[in-house]
């Protein structure tokens, strides 16, 4: 395809904003939705991007389980926490305004914790980690979702692939942003791979018969979906390798995505009710801001930080090793590298062009249509 599969950030942007209005999103929710879809292509997290545009946001608000306008209801507060009801509107949006007001309480009295229940997928977790460590916070966010991972010596999918995000402010000109699931790998990542006819790797999906599946993975993803596969934690199947930590830190999302917003969990975060209808998933989230000020100051914080990550990748490498990277390092090179556009895949190209069509968005051309 060369640079036939390149899309330039203007139009992209422009393209997914009017979109996301036409579905009745609200303009300024929208370019909120916008940027945060667009975050995870510039740092080449394709799983949560344009590949999740139409499927996982256009189509739920076409399904009615998903609300285009959002209704973000604070239902308690104090100096330094909230508590949300998202009301099934955009992830995004909640994801946003929950960030910002945990930062701006963070500012005020040092912490700030915001949790939310009756939300939607919110995009990629490191956006909002990014929010609090572009103001000076630490920050932290997390999120339960529909349930895909088996617990250490289980083979049901009991609670969701659950990201634990952390991000520390430093004097470089990436953040340290450790953004990834608690789930060896994670249900996007695998919809990436049937998308590119990418095999599943060994030991990431555990057969309700307790062996490992691998092979195509759409036949994985089906499985998943039917409830006879399931992921494997951090760590892998069993406990050789560590699994139970892995499960224990997924584990610990769920509860902060749930027990002090009263909100759902496990099961009931399906997005199907009992006779396998489509109902909204009212996922729950929680988002920390911990202002540096409040302690010996910004800048004493991003220069230890930095510091400490120099350190580390200045460290012995192993043998055929040509670097050692710190988290949020490969990202920002990749954001560098993609100046010019986004790549987008066959697959995503079809979506795009019946978005388009569909809506009457005419002023729109892509590159592979000449």
């Amino acid at each position: 395809m060369g640079q036939k599969n390149i899309v330039d950030w203007t139009t992209i942007t422009n393209f997914v904003t009017d979109a996301f209005i036409a579905y009745g999103i609200p303009e300024e929710d929208a370019k909120i939705c916008t940027d945060v879809l667009l975050a995870s292509d510039h740092r080449g997290i394709e799983s949560h991007g344009v590949n999740r545009f139409k499927p996982i946001y256009l189509d739920r608000i076409k399904a009615g389980i998903q609300n285009p306008v959002t209704n973000f209801e604070i239902v308690k507060e104090t100096p330094t926490t909230a508590v949300v009801d998202g009301h099934d509107g955009m992830g995004q949006v909640i994801g946003y305004k929950s960030m910002q007001l945990a930062i701006k309480k963070a500012k005020e009295y040092g912490m700030g914790m915001v949790v939310v229940r009756n939300s939607c997928h919110y995009g990629i977790a490191g956006y909002y980690t990014t929010m609090a460590t572009k103001a000076g916070c630490i920050g932290m966010t997390g999120t339960n979702a529909r349930p895909s991972v088996a617990p250490t010596w289980g083979v049901e999918g009991m609670y969701g692939t659950n990201p634990f995000t952390l991000g520390v402010p430093t004097d470089e000109a990436f953040d340290f942003n450790f953004d990834c699931a608690t789930s060896i790998t994670q249900n996007g990542k695998i919809e990436y791979y049937e998308r590119i006819g990418e095999p599943v790797h060994p030991g990431t999906i555990v057969g309700d018969d307790g062996k490992p599946v691998e092979g195509d993975a759409g036949v994985a993803l089906k499985r998943i979906r039917q409830g006879t596969a399931a992921l494997a934690p951090v760590g892998g199947i069993g406990e050789a390798l560590g699994g139970y930590k892995g499960y224990g830190f997924g584990l610990f999302v769920e509860l902060l995505s749930a027990v002090l917003q009263d909100g759902n969990y496990g099961k009931a975060l399906n997005g199907k009710d009992e006779n396998g209808k489509l109902v909204p998933y009212h996922l729950g989230h929680f988002f920390i801001a911990i202002d540096t000020d409040h302690f010996l100051g910004e800048d004493l914080c991003r220069k230890k930080a930095g510091d400490i990550l120099r350190s580390m990748r200045a460290s012995k490498k192993a043998p055929g090793a040509e670097r050692i990277y710190t988290a949020g390092e490969k990202e920002y090179e990749i954001e560098q590298a993609r100046a010019n556009g986004v790549p987008i895949n066959e697959s995503v190209q079809k979506e795009l062009i019946q978005v388009r069509d569909e809506l009457g968005l005419t002023q729109y051309k892509f590159p592979w249509e000449d």
